[in-house]
């Protein structure tokens, strides 16, 4: 600022006037005068008013297309600045405070990978769930307004891979070994699951407004008998279980053809335990079927998710056809149309509040983390104080593991925790099987301190000082 004032009141600003204080007598100086100023400010506020003008005289026409959902006033672009100071402050606490508890107790092991600064910056994701040619592929296509690289549609089983559809400079697509690397894409996780994974999984990038906001999960069609488990060289459930964890929605395809829900696809259904907020059953291709017929389908649809969801809550059921197509009036008559339309916007208008609700998803999902990762590390010191220090010690890791139920138990009075946020006892059994327990840590009540002061008094900080900027 010294220097604008000298240069202002006509001084030469040399190499001598700064390195030497006698020269000019910085105490008489002006200060420094932002000549214009008051001409920009009026230009600015004269064509933000043209562009409410304009804004104003727009919405009395129609509906934007999908493509523009994310650019009206309840979802408006917010500056970087904004976005990334409640991401940040959650990277600052998970390296600080989350992530040593989590190496000390090999969390990333167990039950999730450590997690990246790619994965705290992902875009809201959406995954879409269901039987073969139940219309996920055509789904995306219909939000996108047209194809993406890699979208094949058929009524065999065509999409065999995971494909993430996400926005990028050009349309390309990205095989999976790739993108696993990629230091700026949140999928590094996924190397777990090894070649012959990464191999049925791509990355199709391509421009597109929508995309800017939201990433889609295209998942292949779950398959019925043996084929499902045998014939993939992955395993499916851990994949999709993945994945559920990353995602802000998932959405579970029917057929009113295919309302049978097969043992595996109650398996894939059971593998997303714990994000049942996030689950949206849709009713596909709602317009084959007359009025009477889809009374009697939405019934069987509901009766088979009873036997599959064990909530006592009702599950949200959109009905339609989302495809490019018109609804089939002569099969639904008029009403069927408008409650087709209604189903349908309000199915929309959830995918729209995705990214409003993504800044408080990042921090719920944070802190759900963070509970799990403590009761991990109470579960781990448990059993590793349980050994004995010299003799037996192989008897006594066999007789843990044969009474892990008991073990939880345990745990479970001794430190009062609540036992629906413990990990599925068999899974956990399984993972354990290939570990030691007298090379596990014992407690460090510092670590957990740290995690409680964070969940305590942290992270309501974080929600204090940077509100939600979609708000």
């Amino acid at each position: 600022m010294q220097l604008v004032s000298l240069a202002q009141s006509g001084v030469e600003v040399t190499h001598d006037v700064l390195t030497s204080n006698k020269e000019v007598d910085f105490q008489s100086l002006n200060p420094p005068r932002m000549e214009g100023l008051d001409v920009i400010l009026a230009k600015k506020a004269s064509k933000r008013k043209s562009n409410d003008n304009e804004t104003n005289g727009n919405s009395k026409g129609q509906s934007p297309a999908s493509a523009s959902w994310f650019t009206s006033k309840s979802s408006k672009k917010i500056p970087l600045s904004s976005v990334t100071s409640v991401t940040d402050g959650l990277k600052r606490l998970y390296i600080q405070k989350l992530k040593p508890l989590e190496v000390s107790y090999r969390f990333n092991d167990f039950v999730s990978p450590l997690l990246t600064n790619s994965d705290f910056d992902a875009k809201p994701m959406v995954m879409l769930l269901g039987q073969y040619s139940t219309g996920k592929t055509t789904f995306i296509k219909h939000l996108l307004k047209g194809s993406y690289p890699g979208a094949h549609i058929g009524p065999e089983p065509t999409t065999d891979r995971f494909v993430v559809v996400m926005s990028g400079p050009d349309e390309r697509s990205i095989p999976g070994n790739t993108v696993a690397v990629q230091a700026d894409m949140p999928f590094n996780g996924l190397t777990t699951f090894g070649t012959s994974f990464l191999s049925k999984f791509e990355c199709s990038q391509m421009p597109h407004p929508l995309l800017e906001h939201i990433t889609f999960v295209d998942t292949p069609g779950v398959l019925s008998g043996e084929k499902q488990r045998t014939q993939r060289a992955y395993e499916f459930t851990s994949v999709t279980s993945w994945f559920a964890a990353k995602c802000d929605l998932i959405l579970l395809l029917f057929d009113p053809h295919k309302l049978d829900i097969s043992d595996e696809f109650k398996r894939v259904i059971s593998s997303l335990r714990g994000h049942d907020d996030k689950i949206r059953v849709v009713l596909n291709k709602a317009d084959q079927v007359d009025t009477q017929q889809l009374m009697r389908v939405y019934g069987a649809l509901m009766w088979s998710l009873g036997k599959v969801l064990n909530t006592p809550e009702v599950v949200r059921v959109y009905m339609g056809s989302f495809n490019d197509k018109p609804v089939n009036v002569a099969a639904t008559g008029p009403l069927g149309k408008e409650l087709f339309e209604k189903e349908q916007e309000d199915l929309l208008s959830d995918l729209k509040d995705i990214p409003k609700k993504a800044c408080d998803r990042k921090i719920n999902e944070f802190v759900k983390r963070a509970r799990a990762a403590k009761i991990h590390a109470y579960i781990i010191s448990h059993l590793r104080k349980e050994m004995p220090s010299m003799i037996g010690k192989a008897k006594t890791q066999q007789r843990l593991m044969d009474n892990l139920d008991d073990e939880f138990g345990k745990v479970q009075k001794e430190h009062h925790l609540p036992a629906g946020d413990f990990p599925n006892v068999e899974q956990f059994r399984e993972t354990l099987s290939g570990y030691s327990f007298d090379k596990f840590e014992r407690l460090k009540p510092k670590m957990i301190q740290s995690v409680d002061d964070m969940l305590g008094y942290d992270v309501p900080d974080l929600l204090k000082n940077f509100r939600n900027p979609y708000d």
